[in-house]
């Protein structure tokens, strides 16, 4: 799982044991149920073998999503209510991220024990094996508070969260209130579990040009993480909020994929709330819909590439039954005419003037979506603009998609020239049944300028809610506090009050998933009379668990 000289890639195992007699020449892990992990030796990767596997084995790859609100969203007033002062009590908020800092005050109890439950940092082998996790290690409370009573705390638990983004969104959703400083957490009394995860591997990277300083996680470490978040909280015995801040550009973009389609079979299960973040690509640019009308042959899409773009990977993706193939112009003029189609294949092309190749995969019917998706690999991009000709066979003007990685994996001056703000909401944003968070500003009331937009590719209503994103108070790695913006702040705050949610309904003798938290805060939501809902910058409105439960509070009985 730790060696470069493997590729991991994601197959469907279903407990099929059909599995192992297919795969037998490699080695493989088992995540859950439903997939694995077949590990192929690094040099058998090709374009063309990636092309004969399948896109969806690839594993994506994921960056942090980031860049007061108590009363903004009613958390105060519902708190004023008896038998309602809600804090998270009994209720796990699980974490995959960058980490925790462990030590901070905020996340400890009153006696100076920890408020975290569990920690599996993936980062740390050490020499001894645990049958939960395949690498890494794992620091259980006991392990942590040995830690919080010694002079030396790092010398016993090493984990740090050298980013600050997991400590973060863990302080906003669930540290402790410190007045003084502005700061005031909403599940307070809640306990957290944190997988802090490992950087993708080098040949990963390599294969979807990520620059080195970029974070970037793989699909399937996170993958292991949710497994982890869930085994936890069934062991436990209490329900969890699952809260996911990373995203990425690539996929449909529909709610369908490995990840997506794990989170949304997970956020269906009694006593388990999901709650992601939709993304900041709102305004970067890096989005293009098109529709070929029938009396045209193609449809231009430009695209600009800045200095010194070492290379990344776009995608676009068409829906069924049109069947798209592309032709291309570089900046100096050279034309690749329109390549052919077919059920999947992958080729090369080189130009004369430019040092660039593009390795492109074209998969008719991709596995997860059955729709149709052209990876494209630039591998030293020629700086200025490049033309994409996309040509349509079939009589339907269904459109088309292109995406370029999201934040950080890219340069910013790397953009399409006549973009689309709408269908930038990241994966797993996208998934069904999570709850997806957009973030406004709640002291004017506007929506977060960078914010990414709904809809799905399907034209699922995500994302669905927003709650407060901008100028929010949270910790740092200093152990101090500053003001955070993003739909990470976001998501974070919602996961507190979902953490309320699951502890009003734990103790009203309810099961509480995904699905029913939902109901409760959209039905709740604040609306502007002015604006129409739902629609793909607010979802169905401004989160208000006042609003939420008021309506049915005189009604329980504790």
């Amino acid at each position: 799982m730790t060696n470069n000289d493997f590729f991991d890639l994601l197959v469907e195992y279903s407990g099929n044991m059909s599995f192992f007699n297919k795969y037998s020449v490699y080695s493989r892990t088992i995540i859950n149920n439903i997939y694995a992990v077949v590990h192929i030796p690094s040099n058998l990767i090709t374009i063309d073998f990636i092309a004969d596997f399948g896109y969806s084995a690839l594993p994506n790859c994921f960056g942090i999503i980031s860049e007061a609100s108590l009363e903004a969203t009613g958390i105060s007033r519902i708190r004023s209510v008896p038998n309602f002062n809600l804090r998270g009590q009994g209720v796990l908020i699980g974490i995959v991220d960058t980490g925790i800092d462990y030590i901070n005050p905020i996340f400890k109890n009153a006696d100076g024990t920890s408020r975290i439950n569990q920690l599996w940092d993936q980062t740390i082998n050490q020499e001894q094996t645990f049958d939960t996790i395949p690498y890494g290690t794992v620091y259980a409370k006991e392990d942590i508070n040995r830690a919080l009573a010694s002079d030396i705390p790092l010398d016993i638990v090493p984990s740090k969260d050298e980013n600050g983004h997991g400590t973060m969104i863990a302080g906003i959703a669930a540290g402790n209130v410190v007045p003084e400083s502005n700061f005031y957490g909403i599940a307070t009394d809640s306990e957290l579990v944190i997988v802090k995860l490992r950087q993708a591997k080098q040949n990963l990277r390599n294969f979807y040009n990520i620059p080195e300083e970029a974070v970037c996680y793989s699909e399937t470490d996170i993958l292991f993480g949710i497994e982890f978040l869930v085994e936890t909280a069934f062991e436990l015995e209490r329900p969890m909020v699952i809260l996911l801040a990373l995203g990425t550009s690539q996929g449909g973009h529909d709610g369908r994929g490995i990840l997506s389609n794990t989170l949304s079979l997970i956020g269906s299960s009694p006593g388990i709330a999901v709650v992601i973040a939709a993304g900041n690509e709102g305004n970067e640019r890096r989005h293009f819909f098109g529709i070929i009308e029938d009396h045209k042959e193609f449809s231009t899409v430009e695209l600009m590439v800045g200095e010194n773009e070492t290379g990344f990977v776009l995608e676009l993706w068409g829906k069924s039954p049109n069947i798209y193939s592309v032709a291309i112009t570089s900046p100096s003029g050279e034309f690749i005419p329109n390549m052919t189609t077919s059920i999947s294949n992958s080729t090369r092309v080189s130009f004369i003037f430019e040092r660039t190749t593009i390795d492109i995969i074209n998969n008719l019917i991709e596995r997860q979506t059955g729709d149709q998706v052209i990876f494209f690999r630039m591998n030293e991009p020629a700086p200025g603009i490049w033309r994409f000709h996309i040509y349509k066979r079939g009589d339907l003007e269904t459109g088309f998609h292109i995406w370029l990685p999201m934040n950080e994996f890219i340069s910013e001056n790397t953009f399409f020239v006549n973009p689309d703000i709408n269908t930038t909401v990241l994966s797993p944003g996208n998934a069904n049944i999570p709850l997806t968070v957009t973030a406004y500003n709640y002291v004017n009331n506007s929506i977060f300028l960078y914010a990414s937009r709904g809809y799905t590719r399907t034209l699922v209503v995500k994302p669905e809610i927003a709650a407060p994103g901008v100028n929010v108070i949270g910790p740092t790695l200093k152990q101090t506090f500053t003001e955070f913006s993003g739909t990470s702040v976001a998501a974070a705050h919602t996961a507190g009050v979902a953490a309320m949610l699951l502890e009003w309904a734990n103790k009203s003798d309810i099961v509480f998933n995904t699905i029913d938290l939902k109901k409760f805060l959209l039905r709740g939501a604040k609306r502007d009379e002015t604006i129409k809902y739902p629609n793909p910058e607010w979802g169905y409105g401004i989160l208000d668990i006042y609003n939420a439960i008021n309506s049915l509070r005189l009604r329980i009985n504790y």
